[in-house]
């Protein structure tokens, strides 16, 4: 498995970003073949971060290129600076 992680700073919307995340985006990922698993968290202070889990690393790879997509064309708006993107094999889980 491989996991994708996005960090977001300066969100000037949590609330939003978090409603359009979920009605419109995590839609989207769902159609990624090999996805697993997505969270979406605000951890407060205008940072939020993304978590994805897919089979392999061409989904993860996929899922960064419909989120920059996504961002830009629904987000740009409440998520102004560019994220923080860190991937790699899932080594350990449960």
């Amino acid at each position: 498995m491989y996991a994708v992680v996005r960090r977001y700073e300066g969100v000037t919307d949590p609330v939003e970003a978090g409603r359009r995340v979920r009605e419109e985006f995590v839609p989207l990922l769902r159609q990624v073949p090999g996805f697993v698993a997505y969270y979406w968290v605000d951890a407060s202070d205008g940072v939020m971060l993304s978590t994805g889990v897919f089979e392999d690393r061409a989904g993860a790879e996929e899922s960064t290129l419909r989120a920059g997509d996504f961002v830009r064309e629904r987000l740009a708006e409440l998520l102004p600076q560019t994220p923080l993107v860190t991937s790699g094999e899932v080594v350990a889980h449960s």
